[in-house]
């Protein structure tokens, strides 16, 4: 990228990278840690045109919510302000986003892709 005058990359992280969580200790501190990367990078590469970012989804249906049957992911569902859980390809979307022109004056942001669940999460 620095040889071709710049570029963009897009970090993955999690909302667990801007809040905590109980019994997650592990998985917090590396979310964090990206989110930190991702920040201290952008304001390195700045100057030469390399964008860093990082998207933070919330629950998507990947993994372990995917396999939850719908009585057990309702909970989650109430949860999130926009009462549903979000897809993969919102997430992707939102990378591609970041990488394109669109986002061009963006760099060391870290967007969540969360449906409004970290917006909520001190009293939603």
């Amino acid at each position: 990228m620095l040889a071709r005058g710049g570029g963009a990359f897009v970090n993955m992280a999690s909302t667990a990278g801007v809040s905590g969580g109980m019994g997650i200790t592990a998985y917090v501190t590396g979310k964090h840690g990206i989110i930190g990367l991702t920040k201290s990078a952008a304001l390195d590469y700045a100057a030469c045109r390399v964008r860093i970012n990082v998207a933070a989804p919330g629950p998507i249906l990947t993994g372990w919510i995917a396999a939850l049957d719908d009585s057990a992911r309702q909970p989650i569902v109430r949860a999130v302000p926009m009462q549903r859980i979000g897809l993969p390809e919102q997430v992707a979307q939102t990378a591609a986003w970041l990488c394109s022109e669109d986002a061009s004056f963006i760099t060391g942001a870290a967007i969540l892709v969360d449906g409004g669940w970290m917006a909520g999460a001190a009293g939603y």
